[in-house]
């Protein structure tokens, strides 16, 4: 019976402690990004003008074209190559929507990926 007493009494006693402050902070949530889609063009398929890459361009440009506010697509790319990434983006969009469409070009610098990055104009 003394068992008991003693039990309840830790329990009660425990119960009665106070936790320490949680010191722990949280991570920062990462800013929300409002990219409707976003890809690193690989430089030997951009080399080689791979039809598979024309395609996937010419799906970018119309995946742009079919958004409800206006949109801009960005292009990262070396300078010679611009025209032909620029070109393929263009085949896809219909003629309707180009007007609220917005194609920007970057040029890479070095070590710095290809890509295509398709985004609400803001």
């Amino acid at each position: 019976m003394k068992q008991l007493w003693f039990f309840v009494a830790l329990l009660a006693l425990a119960g009665c402690a106070q936790m320490p402050p949680v010191t722990a902070t949280q991570a920062p949530k990462p800013p929300v990004s409002n990219e409707i889609m976003s890809f690193t063009i690989p430089p030997d398929a951009l080399g080689a003008r791979d039809p598979q890459l024309t395609a996937v361009l010419a799906k970018a440009g119309a995946l742009a074209a079919a958004q409800k506010q206006p949109t801009t697509i960005l292009v990262t790319a070396l300078g010679q190559d611009l025209p032909y990434l620029n070109q393929a983006i263009w085949r896809g969009v219909p003629a309707q929507h180009a007007v609220r469409l917005s194609l920007d070009n970057l040029t890479a610098g070095a070590n710095q990926p290809y890509s295509v990055s398709i985004k609400p104009t803001q």
